[in-house]
C-alpha cells in the first residue's frame, strides 16, 4: 500500500516521499530509496514495490529541487546539501520505524548515502546500497549526463512525444516504453504549456550547484568510504558511463567487505535499464542482512 507523507531536511526544507508499507507482516530493516540527479521518487516505483512485497517499509523520496519538494531559495544544491538531507531523513524513518534504515542510492542517491553514513554517525544506516556510483567517476561520464540534462532545461518541449524522443535519442539501447505515463511524472508543465524536467536549474547553473568544489567531495566520499564498517553493497551497470571497472576496484580496496554485482545489460540507470536484475541484487543483500540468505 503507497501513501504519501513527507520528511523535513537540513534547510528545514519540505521533502515530499511515497511511504510503501507491505500487505502482511513487517520485518527487517526499513528502506530508503534515493533518486539520481534530475529524476524523482517515481523512478523507484517497480522496485519499491517488491521490497514492500518481501515485507519491509520502502520509503521513496523527492530530494530537494526535484519533483514534488522544495526548490530552495537559497540554490543550496552542493552535495553537502544533500547529504545533510539525507541524515535528516535517516533519522526521522528510525524514529518512526524503530529501527535504522537501509540506505539505497543511485547516482545523486549513492553519494548522498554516502556522505550521510559519514557524516550521521555508525549507528545512522543498517547497511546501503549504492547504484552506478563510487568516489571515482568518470569525468567524461559526469559531462555527457550534464550535457544531455542542461540541454532543454530551460527551453523544454512542446510535447511529451517530443521529450520521449530526445530520451530515446541519449538511451538508443533503451527499450521504448509503452506508455508516456512515467514519462509525465518527471515533467511539469509551465504556464505556456511546454513540458521541463521536474528539478530545479540551479541544481547545474546555480550559485552552489552539484559541481560545486568537486575536488574537495571527491576527497570526502574517499575518506567516508574507507570509513564504512556497516554492510555494503555496490550495483553496477556493465556498460555504465560513469563508473568503470577500475573505479570498481579502487572502491573494492577500500571497502574490502563490500558485496558487489555486476548488472548485464544496463548502463548508468541500472534500475531503469534491468529492474529485474537490480531488484533481485537488492533484495539479496536485504535477505543477507536478516540472515534469511
Amino acid at each position: 500500500m503507497k501513501t504519501l507523507t513527507e520528511f523535513t531536511g537540513s534547510s528545514d526544507n519540505r521533502l515530499i516521499a511515497d511511504r510503501h508499507a507491505p500487505r502482511g507482516d513487517v520485518h527487517g530493516n526499513p528502506v530508503v530509496l534515493l533518486h539520481g540527479g534530475g529524476q524523482t521518487r517515481h523512478a523507484w516505483g517497480g522496485a519499491a514495490r517488491r521490497i514492500a512485497d518481501a515485507g519491509h517499509t520502502a520509503f521513496t523520496v523527492d530530494q530537494r529541487g526535484h519533483g514534488a519538494s522544495d526548490w530552495l531559495e537559497s540554490k543550496a544544491y552542493a552535495f553537502d546539501d544533500y547529504a545533510t538531507d539525507a541524515v535528516a531523513i535517516c533519522r526521522e524513518v528510525a524514529e518512526r520505524c524503530g529501527k535504522p534504515p537501509v540506505l539505497v542510492g543511485a547516482s545523486l542517491g549513492g553519494i548522498s548515502g554516502l556522505m550521510a553514513a559519514y557524516l550521521g554517525g555508525p549507528d545512522l544506516l543498517a547497511g546501503l546500497v549504492l547504484v552506478d556510483i563510487t568516489p571515482h567517476m568518470d569525468a567524461d561520464g559526469v559531462s555527457r549526463v550534464q550535457g544531455f540534462m542542461a540541454e532543454r532545461m530551460h527551453e523544454g518541449f512542446a510535447t511529451l512525444e517530443q521529450a520521449a524522443a530526445a530520451i530515446a535519442a541519449y538511451l538508443p539501447n533503451r527499450p521504448k516504453p509503452r506508455s508516456l505515463e512515467g514519462l509525465a511524472k518527471n515533467l511539469r508543465q509551465g504556464a505556456d504549456g511546454r513540458y521541463r524536467w521536474h528539478w530545479d536549474p540551479a541544481f547545474i547553473d546555480g550559485p552552489r550547484s552539484i559541481n560545486t568544489d568537486r575536488e574537495t567531495v571527491q576527497q570526502r566520499l574517499v575518506e567516508a568510504s574507507r570509513q564504512l564498517a556497516i554492510p555494503v553493497l555496490l550495483v553496477r551497470g556493465q556498460q555504465s558511463e560513469l563508473v568503470t571497472e577500475e573505479a570498481v576496484s579502487a572502491f573494492r580496496e577500500m571497502v574490502p567487505h563490500a558485496d558487489f554485482v555486476d548488472v548485464t545489460g544496463a548502463g548508468h540507470m541500472v534500475a531503469g535499464d534491468r529492474n529485474d536484475a537490480f531488484n533481485d541484487a537488492v533484495l539479496g543483500f536485504l535477505d543477507k542482512l536478516e540472515g534469511r540468505s
